[in-house]
């Protein structure tokens, strides 16, 4: 599953059946080469070249900014333009792809102005583009690093504007209601598994020449190139989820590159995690946060009358999926859609009160509220077509990236165990990933995430009760960047820290910002403001 904050609920549908929310970031010169034996081989020496070569060509040529085309609807200061990379790394004179990017100004003076700040928001498969508009809607959280920086959004490889990829046509993709995802029988895991492989062979049919350089390194090598056509010397870099492993691999594959790197709600850069088990860690962190929410509802029992304790919260939901699971409400919502409306409250605080409205309207007799929240809008061509995207690039990065299990029994045994205790999100995450099992490019080693020469210190912000990226990711990637800085949120669990109002927090990203001091040891902060009813 992956985590993202593009839109509050981005549906995006497993291959086989459950839809589940986008799961999981000065004057131009030629670029050094990068660290070429981060994960060791020859393979990357010749990579680390191509990158030198490609970010050479892009400095040179720069990025030729334009008003953003109308139907990208961002609206003026904001710029748009492409930067031009290689398809392959250890053919940088080969096929070329272009990725678009945006960004607007530092607000503050020409002497206060500290460079670009680059953003990725997760996924993989999130769209970068909308960071630009922190400014023009006057996002008062990011109003001091503003000042300093010019905000650059960007759409990752395979995403969006840049070379987008399909697995699948959209509006078969949305189609409801989808089987659901636990299964009662062994003909229904037979038929997820089928679903799941012609997901896998829909990828190569229909976007097979870039599934082989669909990966994470590729795309930090991307950030580099994307850095030196700014014309900068040193990339800052914020990256929120799958965002965080984007950063730990740039720093890895370039440590001299940079200059300030933020990392929110930090995916596990562990090699043994990347991806099959960091799946598996997020189906308990979710359960955990789910139970959160359902106590959070409890409390509130006079605003939602859905039960005075958790037990009770759980014993209406589980009559909600059981009604729909027999006759799906509207003809279109069954089990597999309420798990990609419900799950937004785990992800996201600012989901919570939403859901639960939701579902009490529906235990109150209304259920038109809840077909309209959780059905697919067949009329939302462009919103379909983005989903369906978004899922192919997540499902193209994370089967490339790591060698998968290909044996079922494995995918069987572990997620038959795990879904005893964390019946949530468990299934629906399996079968999301299942194409990764007969994924039909190559597979690669994940990078060896480390210090390497000339990293500065990097500020990790996490809390501890996320679902989608679960806490040890942080103390993993803090263990492995010395020098690095945690900012822990203390019972706090919401997806996507550094955009909350905290004052213990914003103050200490803007101070790194803008000073690129940190600490003198980690910092626990209290929680944001818990969510009113």
């Amino acid at each position: 599953m992956r985590g993202s904050r593009p839109k509050r609920r981005v549906a995006a549908l497993g291959s086989a059946g459950a839809l589940v929310t986008a799961t999981l970031i000065a004057g131009a010169v030629a670029a050094p080469t990068a660290n070429a034996n981060a994960s060791g081989g020859h393979g990357q020496d010749r990579e680390a070249r191509g990158t030198a070569v490609a970010a050479a060509r892009a400095a040179k040529a720069g990025i030729d900014w334009q008003d953003c085309p109308a139907d990208w609807n961002l609206a003026k200061p904001i710029q748009c333009g492409y930067v031009t990379v290689p398809l392959d790394y250890a053919k940088p004179y080969g096929k070329q792809i272009k990725l678009a990017v945006d960004r607007i100004g530092n607000t503050g003076t020409k002497a206060e102005r500290q460079g670009a700040l680059i953003y990725n928001p997760g996924g993989p498969g999130g769209s970068g583009l909308r960071f630009p508009a922190r400014v023009t809607n006057k996002n008062a959280v990011w109003a001091n690093a503003a000042k300093a920086y010019d905000f650059v959004g960007f759409d990752p490889r395979g995403v969006g504007k840049s070379a987008p990829i399909s697995c699948v046509d959209p509006q078969e993709f949305v189609k409801a209601p989808k089987m659901d995802p636990v299964p009662d029988s062994e003909a229904d895991k037979l038929a997820q598994r089928k679903l799941a492989r012609e997901y896998a062979e829909g990828c190569q049919e229909r976007s097979g020449w870039m599934l082989p350089h669909m990966t994470t390194p590729n795309t930090a090598r991307d950030l580099d190139v994307i850095r030196a056509a700014l014309g900068e010397k040193k990339l800052n870099f914020l990256g929120v989820s799958y965002g965080t492993y984007l950063g730990a691999v740039y720093a890895t594959l370039f440590p001299g590159h940079v200059r300030r790197m933020v990392v929110d709600s930090v995916v596990n850069p562990s090699r043994e995690k990347i991806w099959y088990q960091a799946n598996l860690d997020q189906d308990v962190a979710f359960e955990g946060r789910w139970k959160d929410w359902q106590d959070w509802v409890a409390k509130n029992d006079a605003t939602y009358h859905l039960g005075d304790t958790r037990a009770e919260v759980q014993q209406q939901w589980l009559k909600l999926r059981a009604t729909a699971k027999k006759s799906p409400l509207g003809g279109v919502v069954g089990p597999a859609e309420l798990i990609s409306f419900f799950q937004s409250a785990p992800y996201y605080d600012s989901a919570w009160a939403p859901t639960a409205s939701v579902f009490s309207k529906y235990v109150a007799g209304d259920t038109q509220a809840l077909v309209d929240a959780a059905a697919p809008d067949l009329s939302d061509t462009a919103g379909n077509a983005a989903s369906e995207n978004g899922n192919a690039v997540y499902t193209a990065v994370e089967c490339a990236d790591a060698k998968w299990p290909t044996n079922w029994q494995r995918w069987d045994r572990d997620n038959t165990r795990l879904h005893q205790d964390h019946p949530f999100m468990t299934w629906a995450n399996a079968w999301m990933n299942l194409p990764c099992a007969t994924w039909p490019a190559k597979q690669q080693t994940p990078v060896n995430v480390k210090t390497g020469k000339g990293l500065p210190g990097v500020l990790i912000v996490q809390s501890e009760r996320d679902a989608a990226t679960p806490y040890e990711g942080a103390v993993e990637l803090h263990k492995r960047f010395k020098g690095s800085r945690l900012i822990t949120e203390k019972d706090a669990g919401s997806h996507g820290v550094t955009s909350l109002v905290n004052p213990c927090i914003n103050p200490r990203v803007d101070s790194y910002l803008l000073t690129g001091e940190l600490d003198a040891a980690d910092v626990t902060c209290a929680p944001h403001a818990t969510p009113k009813p």
